[in-house]
C-alpha cells in the first residue's frame, strides 16, 4: 500500500499536533481550524462538488447503506457541518428516530439547520462540541458517523475514545475520509488535481489558504492501515475499511462490543 512521504516529514513535537503541514500546539489547531471552516463554509458543498467531482454524494449514500440504521434509531452524526448525512439519516429514523448533528464550527452548523429545516426534517437536533468531549451519556446512539471529519480532530485518538463512550453495545461507527491512493500513477494523478484546488478556492470565496490547509490535511492524514490500527486501539472490534476510488478516499467501519466496553 503506498505511503505518503509527507507524512512522515512534519512529525509533531511532543504537546504539539499537525495542522496540515505545521507543528502547532492543540489549542491553536483547534482554533486554526475554526477559522478555515468559517471561512468556506457558504461554499463548502460546491467545493466537495468540485474537489470529489460529485462522487462525495454517493459515498455518503454507501455509508448510509452500511450503516445498518433503521426507524427509530438515534444517529450522531459527528462534524456534521452543513448537514449532507444528517439530511439522509433523517428519513430512515423516522418520527420516532433521531439524528444529533454536532460540529464545533457554528457557521458551518448554521448553514446545515437552514437546509434541514427548509427540507422539513425536524428529527435532526443541532449540538456544538468538539469531538473529543462530546456531552452526551453513556450508550446513547444506535449509530454514529464522521463524513469527511476526522482528519480534523485535535485529537483523533480521544475522539474515538467517545465515540465508543455514547454508542450503545454492539452499535457502528462509520467514518468517510480521504485516504492513501492504492496506486502510485492514482497517487500522483491525485496530487495533481489537488494541486488545482487552492487556486480554484481563491476564485470561488477569494482565500486559497484554506484549501491548501484541506490538501495539506489529507495528505497528513493516517492511511487506511493505520486509522484501523486506531479503531482497534479505541476498543472497537471487527474493525475494516473499504477502498474508494482506488483508495482516493475509504469507509471505515468498527463495532462497540457487545459487552459495553468502554475506555
Amino acid at each position: 500500500m503506498t505511503e505518503s512521504v509527507d507524512t512522515d516529514r512534519s512529525k509533531p513535537e511532543k504537546d504539539q499536533v499537525n495542522f496540515g503541514f505545521e507543528n502547532v500546539s492543540p489549542a491553536e489547531k483547534t482554533r486554526k481550524v475554526g477559522d478555515v471552516f468559517k471561512a468556506v463554509a457558504g461554499r463548502y458543498d460546491l467545493m466537495n462538488d468540485l474537489m470529489s467531482l460529485g462522487t462525495h454524494r454517493l459515498f455518503k449514500r454507501m455509508v448510509l447503506q452500511m450503516s445498518g440504521v433503521r426507524e427509530g434509531h438515534h444517529v450522531l452524526d459527528l462534524a456534521g457541518g452543513t448537514g449532507d448525512m444528517a439530511a439522509l439519516f433523517a428519513p430512515v429514523v423516522g418520527e420516532q428516530g433521531r439524528v444529533v448533528l454536532t460540529d464545533l464550527n457554528r457557521p458551518m452548523m448554521q448553514v446545515g439547520r437552514n437546509r434541514l429545516l427548509n427540507q422539513g426534517l425536524a428529527q435532526v437536533q443541532f449540538c456544538q462540541a468538539p469531538a473529543e468531549t462530546l456531552p452526551f451519556a453513556d450508550e446513547t446512539f444506535d449509530c454514529a458517523c464522521i463524513s469527511f471529519g476526522i482528519r480534523n480532530f485535535t485529537d483523533k485518538d480521544q475522539a474515538l475514545g467517545e465515540l465508543l463512550r455514547v454508542l450503545k453495545p454492539g452499535a457502528p461507527l462509520l467514518v468517510l475520509e480521504f485516504s492513501k491512493p492504492t496506486d502510485p500513477v492514482l497517487d500522483t494523478a491525485y496530487r495533481a488535481f489537488q494541486a488545482l484546488w487552492p487556486p480554484v478556492g481563491k476564485l470561488l470565496v477569494g482565500d486559497a489558504q484554506p484549501y491548501q490547509y484541506l490538501v495539506e490535511s489529507i495528505r497528513m492524514h493516517p492511511n487506511q492501515k493505520t486509522l484501523k490500527q486506531m479503531f482497534e486501539d479505541a476498543g472497537f472490534v471487527d474493525a475494516d475499511f473499504h477502498n474508494l476510488v482506488g483508495g482516493i478516499a475509504a469507509i471505515h467501519r468498527g463495532m462497540k462490543p457487545e459487552t459495553g466496553t468502554t475506555r
